[in-house]
């Protein structure tokens, strides 16, 4: 039983199948065979071709450059820093202008810190003690601003207290003002300029008008009807990221700047425009939230007369712009190239050409041969010499008459030997791929 079983196996690997078709005489299905011909035709039609564009060809690999320049002043009048006037070099973090900058609204001053040794600040946990011992000399204050002497400094007969530190001294303990510093800075501006370029097409672009007239950037200002002067009003920024800025200057916060370019290069380059979209990005939410602004601490230090180094130490709170640039470019010129002209097929091996070699067909003319053409006559038909034996990896003589051989470099400049050949001649010549 079982090789009668293993010989019915054996002899079925040599069968061979074939499709039998029956055309049914039947309008029903006839109907609902030509309706999903018909909604399957639609949905490339509609949504794949006239939609989504799914004929063009497209480049996501976008290659950008920002470069971001503030401009404005302000003058301040306060206790810790006096009189004092405020230009780019005092509120622009950093100052070279990158597609990340921070503006400066408001701020906590310490001066005059020298290292010595004082009492931790109250409102740091690990720095509170009620005896020496809590203070184990050496150690650093967790969240805090120095390092353990030994020490459990109190005020009077309060059995709690704070260690004593080694530090800048005095630290920092005043709380953030009630009114930001820099409640004018929402009159500065910002020039964002983004060069583009979509590598696969070699095009480019920039976000700023092509004109020789110098005073351009100097008057003009960006709105929705004026897309290519990039200069931005600060509190216009944070107003089309849906918040306010006396709100925002007060505590902090981050605002995202996104510049779109979804470009249909089959269209003039006039038609491929940016578009822009304003953010809030931190947590906006909760105004209260232990999350929410956006802060950071700096010093500038200095040399007294002595040359003992002191500092004034800033905590600065501000505007954090975050420019971010995306977009896609559509040719369809290149799908017509390789498709769609007369030499396509040409073209087409070309592009996708990854070889060295070219890989040739040559087929035999029958009736060549049945109009009176000698029979000893060359299979590749007249004007064309005589190739050479096929190398290793190419092709063999087939049944059917054809005869690929590998056409090697020189073929592709259209000469082999001394005689010429034609890669384009669509009629003795078939390219294939190696």
């Amino acid at each position: 039983m079982g090789q009668v079983v293993c010989k019915s196996l054996f002899q079925s690997l040599f069968d061979y199948k074939t499709a039998k078709y029956v055309i049914a005489k039947n309008k029903k299905v006839g109907l609902l065979y030509r309706l999903l011909q018909a909604s399957i035709l639609a949905y490339l039609v509609i949504w794949v071709f006239l939609w989504k564009k799914g004929y063009q060809d497209t480049d996501t690999s976008l290659e950008s450059s920002i470069v971001t320049k503030v401009k404005g002043v302000t003058f301040t009048n306060t206790s810790d820093l006096g009189a004092r006037l405020w230009d780019v070099a005092d509120y622009v973090i950093p100052p070279q202008g990158e597609n990340i900058f921070f503006i400066v609204t408001n701020l906590i001053v310490t001066p005059n810190q020298r290292q010595g040794t004082c009492a931790e600040s109250e409102n740091i946990p690990d720095g509170l003690c009620y005896k020496d011992s809590d203070c184990p000399p050496g150690e650093p204050v967790v969240a805090g601003n120095g390092v353990k002497t030994g020490r459990c400094l109190r005020a009077g007969k309060m059995q709690r207290g704070t260690c004593e530190i080694f530090a800048w001294c005095p630290v920092e303990t005043k709380s953030r003002p009630s009114k930001p510093l820099l409640g004018k800075a929402e009159d500065f501006t910002v020039y964002i300029k983004n060069f583009i370029r979509f590598p696969k097409f070699n095009f480019s672009k920039t976000n700023v008008l092509d004109t020789e007239d110098r005073s351009y950037l100097k008057f003009c200002q960006f709105d929705p009807k004026n897309l290519y002067c990039p200069i931005f009003r600060v509190g216009s920024l944070v107003s089309w990221a849906g918040s306010n800025f006396q709100d925002i200057a007060l505590q902090g916060g981050v605002i995202g700047i996104q510049i779109e370019w979804d470009c249909d290069l089959d269209k003039a380059p006039s038609e491929c425009n940016p578009r822009y979209h304003f953010s809030r990005l931190d947590n906006q939410f909760s105004e209260k939230s232990v999350s929410s602004g956006y802060n950071f601490r700096f010093a500038k230090y200095y040399r007294d007369t002595e040359g003992v180094q002191f500092r004034t130490l800033m905590k600065a709170y501000g505007i954090r712009f975050d420019v971010m640039v995306n977009g896609k470019g559509a040719f369809f010129c290149d799908l017509v190239l390789i498709y769609l002209i007369k030499k396509s097929n040409f073209y087409r091996n070309k592009k996708y050409e990854e070889a060295r070699e070219l890989g040739v067909c040559l087929q035999p003319v029958e009736s060549s041969r049945q109009g009176g053409a000698p029979e000893t006559e060359d299979a590749a038909g007249p004007g064309l010499p005589e190739l050479p034996e096929a190398q290793d990896g190419g092709g063999s003589p087939k049944e059917n008459g054809c005869v690929c051989r590998q056409l090697l470099e020189p073929a592709r400049s259209g000469h082999l030997g001394n005689g010429k050949v034609n890669v384009e001649q669509p009629q003795n010549l078939q390219t294939v791929e190696a």
